[in-house]
């Protein structure tokens, strides 16, 4: 079920074009990663999204109906550049920011509690937001950006300034949104935490989307028929092999045969397994599907060229 549209957005600053008819469909629910270059038009569409700019033409359909000013309560944003008042009081901007969306004071603090105690960082409560770490007041960016339950949520390089162990801890909270039901988009050069976390992505370049879909499809339709092969036997099947096949990587370790093999389309998995097992004792057969990073790079090179 689609959550979320943006239907042939263009907009224009001046004498660069930073969106030209970009079309995204967000499914509900999902974590969707919107990845591209620097420069690309990534930040302009969220900005569009969040009603801080407008688009020049096209249209943003937020939960089935046209977007509109009130729906920014129903939405949250965690920008890369963070925005919080250094001099004031961490707690004191917490409940301020949570009133903005529409929570009373009471049900600001009741909540900020839960978050402040889930987060061990209950004792920054009265600390000025100058004494904070980067991760630290991003850590408080992130309860703020959550606090009031939207429905949508926009993390723009949610995980700068966190080391691994506050990284995994706000991906397993993102990941306990999407489950909760959730929908997320989620902004990064991180192509590893794209893997892991987004279910969805869109990649942007040159100010126009050149792909969409899920992550599985994405990579599956990107894979090039490599497969990683271990056996245990004599090299007599590797040297066959080798006359047939574009072997690379090749190494042995005792009785064990480690390759590369690239297989053409007109050759079953299985007739390629049956050769290795006539006279051997097959260790481990994997595809390698190439990483989104691989993918990522690929096909900017390729929109860059055109």
């Amino acid at each position: 079920m689609t959550f979320f549209e943006a239907i042939n957005i263009d907009k224009n600053y001046a004498n660069h074009k930073a969106l030209d008819k970009v079309s995204i469909s967000i499914p509900k629910g999902s974590v969707y990663g919107l990845l591209g270059p620097n420069g690309a038009g990534k930040t302009s569409l969220i900005r569009i999204i969040n009603q801080i700019t407008a688009p020049d033409s096209g249209e943003i359909i937020f939960d089935g109906q046209p977007l509109k000013p009130s729906d920014v309560n129903r939405i949250g944003y965690l920008p890369e550049e963070r925005g919080l008042y250094k001099k004031m009081k961490v707690g004191d901007q917490a409940v301020y920011l949570a009133t903005l969306k529409g929570l009373s004071k009471t049900e600001a603090k009741k909540r900020l509690k839960h978050w402040f105690d889930k987060f061990e960082i209950s004792t920054w409560w009265d600390k000025k937001v100058e004494e904070l770490s980067k991760g630290m007041a991003q850590k408080i960016q992130f309860i703020i950006t959550i606090l009031h339950e939207p429905e949508l949520l926009i993390f723009d390089e949610p995980f700068s300034g966190f080391d691994p162990i506050n990284a995994n801890l706000l991906k397993n909270e993102i990941l306990n949104l999407k489950d909760n039901g959730t929908t997320i988009i989620f902004s990064t050069h991180n192509m590893s935490s794209v893997e892991e976390i987004c279910t969805d992505i869109a990649l942007i370049n040159n100010s126009k989307k050149i792909v969409e879909g899920t992550v599985e499809e994405i990579r599956m339709k990107h894979s090039t028929n490599k497969f990683e092969i271990c056996y245990e036997g004599n090299t007599d099947c590797l040297e066959e092999l080798s006359k047939q096949f574009n072997i690379s990587n090749q190494h042995s370790n005792n009785n064990q045969h480690f390759f590369d093999i690239i297989k053409s389309n007109e050759i079953e998995t299985n007739q390629l397994i049956s050769k290795i097992i006539e006279n051997n004792k097959l260790v481990s057969f994997r595809e390698i599907i190439p990483t989104m990073n691989d993918i990522f790079i690929q096909l900017v090179d390729n929109n860059n060229k055109k």
